[in-house]
């Protein structure tokens, strides 16, 4: 069967049955991916995901990366990097899919100036959204678009777990800036949708290209613990530097200002409200961090220039 001229890139943590499953999917679709890469951050698997991973390498139906340092932005831009095909498809590592899921994804790019096509992301219990949906303009456009809308739209934002993009736009555009700090990273792929438009790109969401994500409870972000009850700067960090990168305007700095606000009205702080003040403390050292990275510069990867 003629293959599809795409690389599919699964950068994965901490995961072992399920991202075997994920992978199972892949290698099951009707037409099938040219190739697919497994960038793995995992020190150790299991015995059973070892092997089937090693045989899977060994014969050639996936390319094996070992990476010893995780972080999602890296990981993805080693897969560019080593991608052989013009389309690269990005997976998370926990997914279900249906068939045709990859060549719908293909289908999204109706256009020469489609670089990126982002799919429809359901998490447990949802259902698609039909209907029209609210959009927000200006430079955080997007930010909270519904990824399990059920109706195609020209969007500016994208989620990283269920995105394929032209290669050779991405990486004339830097590809992923690595100072999204691991190993939550959040807010890595807004950034790199937000510098495609400005370029002239046009990022489609096509919902036919739907995955169902299945949140496993072990792995991933989830490694770092919960973000409500802790001082870590590492899970606002990405969000400051991400709107510190898009200029200064009312909007911004409002978006800024209103973030720590944000984080601690919630439920589970209205019911534990000792817990405020030590993630005000984490919002505090995320904005400082990410103000030295600002100062620092992007830092995209010499390897793919």
């Amino acid at each position: 069967m003629t293959s599809l001229p795409l690389t599919v890139a699964i950068p994965t943590f901490g995961r072992d049955s399920v991202l075997t499953d994920t992978i199972t999917a892949l290698l099951e679709q009707h037409p099938p991916a040219a190739e697919i890469l497994i960038v793995d951050q995992t020190p150790v698997h299991d015995a059973e995901t070892e092997q089937r991973l090693t045989q899977w390498h060994a014969q050639s139906a996936i390319h094996w990366i070992r990476k010893e340092r995780p972080s999602q932005p890296a990981a993805l831009n080693v897969a560019l990097a080593q991608a052989t095909q013009p389309f690269v498809l990005m997976l998370d590592d926990d997914i279900r899919i249906d068939p045709g899921f990859l060549a719908a994804h293909l289908e999204g790019f109706i256009a020469a100036d489609v670089w990126m096509v982002v799919g429809q992301v359901l998490q447990p219990g949802e259902e698609p959204l039909v209907g029209p949906v609210p959009r927000d303009q200006g430079p955080l456009a997007d930010l909270q678009f519904p990824f399990r809308s059920a109706e195609p739209a020209w969007i500016s934002n994208g989620m990283s777990g269920n995105m394929t993009v032209r290669r050779e736009r991405i990486l004339a555009l830097g590809a992923f800036d690595e100072n999204f700090t691991p190993p939550v990273s959040y807010r890595f792929d807004t950034d790199l949708c937000k510098r495609l438009t400005r370029a002239g790109g046009r990022i489609r969401f096509q919902p036919k290209a739907r995955i169902y994500h299945l949140r496993a409870q072990r792995g991933g972000t989830r490694s770092v613990g919960s973000h409500l009850n802790s001082a870590s700067p590492v899970h606002g960090v990405g969000d400051y530097y991400f709107a510190l990168r898009q200029g200064l305007s009312w909007s911004m700095l409002r978006y800024l200002l209103r973030r720590p606000i944000r984080e601690v009205c919630t439920r589970y702080h209205l019911r534990r409200p000792w817990w405020i003040p030590v993630k005000l403390i984490g919002e505090l050292r995320a904005m400082v961090m990410a103000l030295t990275l600002l100062a620092r510069g992007p830092a995209y990867p010499d390897r793919l220039r």
